[in-house]
């Protein structure tokens, strides 16, 4: 397989669906999104990338007759839940960059019957690794920690469903690639469990050798967050103890799948090791989170 990588821009629908063509591409992977992070909430931007180009990238995509198109949707589309919700269920999005994304999961969904092409949508849970915003909540953690301190951070109740990086980018092979996966599928990724913020900081205190307690900060249910549904950020807490956000259903995501020390001033090699050993060890707690 040949990798190539070209810089293009969404500006115009027709451009973008005509360099789509041009390229003929066999599979798509379509990842670009605005809004998903606390601070990007130009809600026209927003329309222009998580409805409008995933629009023009299908409407190129079905011209060049393509084996597979995978869009990146959010767990976010089905809006606060007390459990874990199944693909099948009534979406209730509460928020602009929800809104978008459920939208363009339709869309998705829409262009697989009436094309009859491949158009498959994986709902991310919180998903995070290595090249994350630095400013999200795993990275913060990491990188505070070798400083051999904590971020500011939200209830330790919080709890989110994690997962990694690798674990994304198989899906996504997988769901362009494995034989039986419906045309229109729409399928949750994620582990099916749920870590709190306190359990993420004793990864913290195990790897990085931290004191101490963090800031953390409590937040009333009343103070009406501007992306309520959305990961926390290690600055910016956007859920309450009392709206947690889901865990994931995991069934069709098996069908995919087919499975399921302190800082110094270290030089910069021994800084990205351990950086790789704080990413790796929070990894290995959310898998083994209640385990047994």
């Amino acid at each position: 397989m040949t990798l190539r990588s070209r810089r293009s821009s969404c500006a115009t629908g027709e451009a973008t669906a005509a360099a789509v063509e041009r390229r003929r591409p066999d599979w798509i992977f379509h990842l670009a999104a605005h809004g998903a992070y606390s601070w990007q909430t130009d809600l026209e931007q927003m329309i222009r990338v998580n409805l409008a180009a995933t629009s023009a990238v299908l409407d190129g995509f079905a011209r060049s007759e393509g084996q597979a198109f995978v869009h990146s949707g959010s767990s976010s589309e089905y809006g606060r839940k007390n459990h874990a919700p199944a693909e099948t269920e009534a979406l209730d999005p509460n928020s602009h960059y929800a809104i978008t994304k459920a939208a363009a999961t339709h869309l998705c969904r829409y262009f697989a019957r009436t094309n009859g092409v491949r158009a498959v949508t994986l709902r991310l849970y919180s998903a995070y690794g290595p090249w994350e915003d630095p400013r999200r909540l795993i990275p913060a953690l990491v990188s505070s920690g070798l400083n051999g301190a904590y971020p500011p951070l939200a209830d330790p109740t919080i709890a989110r469903d994690f997962v990694y990086v690798d674990d994304v980018c198989e899906a996504l092979v997988q769901a362009a690639s494995r034989p039986g996966v419906a045309s229109d599928a729409v399928i949750n990724i994620g582990r099916g469990t749920q870590t709190t913020l306190a359990e993420l900081v004793g990864v913290a205190r195990r790897v990085f050798a931290v004191s101490g307690e963090p800031p953390w900060a409590r937040w009333s249910t009343q103070l009406g967050y501007r992306h309520m549904g959305r990961g926390p950020t290690a600055l910016q807490p956007v859920l309450s103890a009392g709206a947690q956000r889901p865990r994931s259903r995991t069934a069709c995501a098996r069908r995919v799948s087919g499975s399921q020390a302190k800082a110094s001033s270290d030089d910069a090699t021994t800084r990205e090791a351990r950086c790789a050993h704080g990413y790796v060890a929070c990894r290995r707690s959310i898998t083994e989170a209640r385990a047994g």
